[in-house]
């Protein structure tokens, strides 16, 4: 019996052992799964980089980094940013329309509009070479808004009543438990105007508009891409093979190998893209719209 235990004890200890580590050995498999290379391509040096801006614009930091670390890379020849995005806050949107404006004047620079490029995201994406846009796109939404709950009744009804020590006429601007007086709205309209200029002018000094029509490629007015290349706000239609081919044209590789996104890397954008929308919504800022 004692010759039958030792004969067998190597495979009754294996046993023991993953059975006293199994939630161990899973987690170790999941991090083998999400980090381990698929193929030999993982292994190969890309040339061109796609970069995708998907959700709101809140939180560019990412992104932005993404552009920088593409912008110093020599081997880098060519970067194609994806967009699908709504748009967002101003600030951040800037912060990415002024790295891809830099990293166009060292390498070729494509923004593919995957479905939805406006608002914010359009600014973001002005000074690229192109702008392909996929036919099912939607384009434009070039304005900008502020906008706030009147809670005031809801207020009475609970009881709830706010109080305050200021120093500024404008010093509460914007809050919510009231209804916003006439010189409030006046200096809401102040920045908002202001912003709008900054905007609509940009776009025209981009895309070679007359910003006296502006009018007609802004105002918030959405098109399909089709209508957007008919105006000059995009500059050709297609999917994102199509833009892929153009940037491998504009930047001359001769074999063109694309980065392949990490899997937490997605996964970890999608929980950022879901706080941001959380954040966004019980803090609201001035948004292009």
């Amino acid at each position: 019996m004692d010759f039958i235990k030792k004969l067998f004890s190597p495979i009754t200890s294996t046993l023991s052992y993953i059975q006293n580590h199994f939630k161990a050995m899973v987690f170790v498999l999941i991090l083998v799964l999400l980090f381990s290379p698929q193929s030999d391509d993982d292994f190969t040096t890309n040339n061109l980089q796609q970069i995708n801006l998907i959700g709101p614009i809140m939180e560019v930091t990412e992104v932005v980094e993404q552009i920088e670390k593409a912008y110093d890379n020599d081997n880098i020849k060519g970067v194609m940013i994806s967009v699908n995005s709504p748009g967002g806050a101003v600030a951040p949107s800037l912060e990415i329309a002024y790295a891809i404006k830099r990293l166009k004047e060292k390498k070729p620079t494509i923004i593919y509009a995957s479905g939805t490029l406006a608002s914010g995201s359009y600014y973001a994406s002005i000074w690229a070479d192109e702008i392909i846009a996929n036919p099912g796109s939607m384009v434009g939404s070039i304005g900008v808004i502020i906008q706030g709950a009147d809670l005031s009744e809801l207020m009475n009804k609970v009881g709830i009543k706010t109080q305050s020590v200021q120093a500024g006429k404008y010093k509460k601007v914007g809050t919510g438990d009231r209804e916003w007086t006439a010189y409030e709205r006046n200096e809401l309209n102040k920045v908002i105007y202001s912003t709008y200029d900054l905007f609509t002018s940009d776009v025209a000094s981009a895309r070679g508009l007359d910003i006296n029509k502006r009018d007609v490629f802004a105002n918030a007015h959405i098109f399909t891409a089709h209508q957007a290349k008919e105006i000059g706000l995009v500059d050709s239609i297609g999917v994102s093979f199509d833009a892929k081919k153009r940037l491998e044209e504009l930047s001359g590789v001769t074999n063109p190998v694309w980065n392949k996104e990490n899997k937490l890397d997605k996964i970890m954008k999608k929980l950022s893209a879901q706080t941001a929308v959380t954040l966004h919504t019980y803090f609201p800022s001035i948004v292009l719209k």
